[in-house]
């Protein structure tokens, strides 16, 4: 009994943690277009990246504990893929058009 307690206690704190991570992500986008400069916009831009990574993670560690199957997780890191190559091209863009204004 009291390793089923464990089990879903280690569960609820990955749950939590997935959650944090990802809601980051989005609410990280969402202050980027209210930056009060361009450094600003890049830097919370490259906060919802490191955010991704950390998603990324946890939906990594969940289905190797086998909290979720291969299939739902690829299905998460799919997704988690997509929202990162966005990122970086749309932090590649932000870097090189800071570049070319002052």
């Amino acid at each position: 009994m009291q390793n089923i307690l464990l089990k879903e206690k280690k569960e609820s704190i990955i749950s939590k943690q997935i959650i944090r991570s990802a809601t980051s992500i989005g609410a990280n986008i969402n202050e980027a277009n209210y930056a009060s400069s361009k450094p600003d916009f890049i830097s919370k831009l490259h906060i919802s990246l490191k955010e991704c990574a950390e998603t990324e993670y946890w939906i990594q560690l969940l289905e190797k504990t086998e909290y979720i199957d291969k299939k739902y997780a690829n299905e998460l890191l799919k997704e988690c893929l997509s929202i990162k190559k966005m990122l970086i091209s749309s932090l590649n863009t932000a870097k090189t058009y800071s570049k070319k204004t002052p």
